[in-house]
């Protein structure tokens, strides 16, 4: 018997698109986009879930959640890099990853699922504080803040592993 949590999102993650993100890789430490946007969907679901909020409005997290981070693209590779580099200044800045990639998302999951504006919006703003979209409905804020605890918890499992191969290099060497 599925789960609610499959019923709501297995369209999407078996969209071929969406399959696709499992080779791209993400916050470091072989996680890839599809690891982490799966995360930061169940992460949602149980937010919104705990919260209380309506059969819908837990939907509507979930999915956009799921597709917050679908921008389709490996932004560490040399295009990315040869692509910013046409820019200097602000206007390089304005162009990073981390400030793009959000609204690229919700293009591309918009030309692919059938999303409503909220989720549109949730998706755009994700990166809140970072980017300039600031999160204006719930989903939005429930979105972005699943996104951070995951991020952070990727990237201290990254940093960890760093941490612990630099400190056995040591240990070998003495």
């Amino acid at each position: 018997m599925q789960s609610e949590f499959d019923l709501i999102t297995e369209d999407i993650l078996n969209h071929p698109l969406f399959i696709e993100t499992k080779n791209l890789m993400h916050h470091g430490n072989g996680n890839t986009v599809y690891e982490h946007s799966l995360a930061t969907a169940i992460t949602a679901y149980s937010i919104s879930k705990k919260l209380g909020l309506s059969d819908e409005l837990v939907i509507s997290t979930t999915r956009a959640a799921l597709l917050h981070d679908f921008f389709g693209y490996d932004w560490h590779e040399d295009w990315f890099k040869n692509y910013l580099s046409q820019y200097s200044g602000w206007q390089r800045f304005k162009r990073m990853h981390a400030f793009i990639h959000g609204d690229i998302a919700a293009e591309r999951a918009k030309e692919h699922f059938n999303l409503s504006e909220r989720q549109l919006k949730a998706i755009k703003s994700h990166m809140f504080p970072v980017c300039f979209s600031v999160p204006t409905n719930c989903e939005a804020w429930i979105i972005t803040l699943s996104d951070k605890i995951v991020a952070t918890r990727e990237i201290s499992q990254t940093v960890a592993s760093y941490i612990l191969s630099v400190y056995k290099k040591v240990l070998v060497s003495k």
